[in-house]
């Protein structure tokens, strides 16, 4: 088929047209045939002949491609983006240690907070919701301020540390995974939140949780609803979430 090309090439013939039965359609595919078809039907109506139950695929040629040399090319690329890789992965010999989040019940976090992941040259597709923070000491300034703001809330006291088990003997059995404003002040210092994301899924949490084990019309609940409200309205007013 390569050779074929070539030939048509020489010749200026820049177009295939084909039928192709449904079993032939996969092998056209390979060969860069295409049921878009662009040449005008003026130029092939009564040279070509219509086969019921086929289908009509068109190849475009592109003369710059020497397409007898196609495999040789493709091949020396893949060998090329090889050792582009080899050499990248021996620049990066730092070892990371493993993610501790998801024992901390954090289900999913974003790829770009995994660190070392921005080392090996990794970059999202498409863009994000929310402004993400990229330097590490400005996010920890950011989630500092809305902290402090969200443990000086009055609504906030219900929150403000662990449960004690001597005031509610069965929450650790019914909560898998607490967690607290003092637990979430630790895990600001400690550099935990690397990313916005993790700090708001911490947020959630604190008033999911507390919602999962009081009654809807408790003091506690209706703290809850407040401090939500709160912190939704801080998030969106800095920027850390779509308004």
């Amino acid at each position: 088929m390569n050779h074929l090309k070539e030939y048509h090439i020489k010749h200026n013939i820049l177009y295939f047209l084909t039928y192709a039965d449904e079993y032939a359609i996969g092998y056209f595919k390979k060969q860069g045939f295409s049921k878009d078809i662009k040449v005008p039907k003026s130029r092939y109506l009564g040279y070509i002949k219509d086969y019921e139950g086929a289908t009509l695929m068109e190849c475009e040629l592109n003369p710059r491609i020497p397409y007898t040399e196609l495999s040789h090319i493709i091949k020396k690329q893949k060998e090329i983006i090889k050792k582009l890789i080899e050499r990248k992965q021996a620049q990066i010999r730092k070892v990371y240690p493993g993610l501790s989040c998801f024992k901390e019940g954090v289900r999913q976090i974003p790829v770009e907070s995994v660190p070392g992941i921005r080392e090996t040259g990794w970059k999202p597709l498409g863009k994000e919701k929310g402004k993400e923070l990229k330097d590490p000491d400005q996010l920890y300034t950011t989630l500092k301020n809305l902290l402090a703001q969200i443990k000086s809330h009055p609504s906030a006291w219900p929150f403000m540390e662990p449960v004690k088990k001597s005031e509610a003997p069965d929450y650790y059995e019914v909560i898998r995974f607490p967690i607290d404003l003092k637990t979430m002040t630790e895990r600001l210092r400690s550099r935990y939140y690397v990313t916005r994301k993790l700090f708001v899924a911490d947020l959630q949490r604190v008033i999911a949780n507390c919602r999962e084990y009081n009654p809807p019309d408790s003091e506690y609940c209706r703290c809850a609803s407040a401090l939500e409200k709160f912190f939704y309205f801080k998030l969106k007013e800095g920027g850390l979430i779509d308004k």
